[in-house]
């Protein structure tokens, strides 16, 4: 992997970095990218909405620090490794949307796009910790809940590019939360950053945000020591039943609610390990990214050099 640049895009935020061929992170840059609240109202805007903001950040980066090649995680579904956004949940009028041409013909340099999750475990078995594994499972706890998949050393797709939705396993059959997918009882609408937010204001009439919640845990207070078990609980349990279909024993988790580990790592232990088949349990081990939020970049910049 020769120096490449890399971006990470969010619902809000866009980060670009330039890294080594050892997985240094050498520049890095954070823009504001908001894509889902342009109030597109035809597939042509939307497509050109992202090209625009993608580009308005790209170029002045790509200019200051040229190198031959960009990887970009996006938040979508794509076909294989073709660079084709199938669908987008929070961009919904992006469908078959060829967003690595697009973008190369834009920039005048090698694309390649994968699905943000997907780059985040490709990351972290490169570099952080899943390094080594032949099979890992990633999850990303953010905003929303992702995952992204190694299989037999490749990551893994699927065949509609929709693998490891892990965010939609669901964990509560009756009565559930609502998901924003459409569907209830999904591990997202308990487990993810804003789930923790609403249930805690459920619980305490307080309003504050995940990180907030984690500080008042820290802090000792009850509800959010107890909202973060939950959340813990809720993970193990979709855990178990991705390792019960897989088969695999390593699993690694980035995104801001994993600064809470302490909260959550004890109860999702317990859970997971309540629920695997006998012959399964204490064998899946559960880790913390070991690159500070920085897996996705770094999977962006290994699709970069082999696409």
């Amino acid at each position: 992997m020769t120096r490449v640049l890399a971006a990470d895009i969010g619902g809000t935020n866009l980060r670009l970095a330039v890294v080594s061929e050892n997985g240094t992170i050498l520049e890095e840059g954070r823009f504001e990218a908001r894509l889902s609240s342009h109030g597109q109202t035809s597939q042509k805007e939307a497509q050109t909405c992202v090209i625009q903001t993608l580009s308005k950040a790209i170029i002045p980066f790509m200019e200051q620090h040229p190198t031959p090649a960009i990887g970009i995680g996006f938040p979508g579904f794509f076909h294989g490794n073709s660079g084709v956004l199938a669908a987008s949940p929070n961009l919904p009028l992006l469908e078959d949307f060829a967003l690595a041409e697009r973008l190369s013909e834009q920039l005048g340099m090698h694309v390649a796009v994968q699905n943000d999750a997907l780059c985040a475990a490709i990351g972290e078995q490169r570099f952080g910790a899943g390094k080594g594994k032949t099979n890992l499972l990633h999850i990303t706890l953010g905003t929303g809940v992702g995952g992204g998949l190694i299989l037999n050393d490749s990551p893994y797709t699927g065949e509609h590019g929709m693998a490891m939705e892990f965010g939609h396993l669901r964990v509560v059959t009756k009565h559930g939360r609502e998901c924003g997918c459409g569907n209830s009882g999904c591990l997202e609408a308990y487990a993810s950053a804003t789930a923790v937010a609403d249930r805690f204001y459920l619980a305490s009439g307080i309003k504050a945000d995940a990180r907030q919640v984690f500080k008042l845990a820290c802090d000792g207070n009850k509800e959010a020591v107890s909202i973060l078990a939950e959340a813990g609980s809720y993970l193990g349990q979709a855990i178990a039943e991705s390792v019960k279909l897989l088969d695999l024993e390593s699993v690694t988790i980035s995104g801001g609610l994993s600064h809470a580990w302490e909260f959550i790592h004890p109860s999702l232990m317990n859970t997971l390990n309540e629920n695997l088949i006998p012959p399964l349990r204490g064998k899946v081990k559960v880790l913390p990214s070991s690159l500070n939020d920085n897996a996705g970049l770094l999977g962006a910049a290994v699709i970069a050099s082999i696409n």
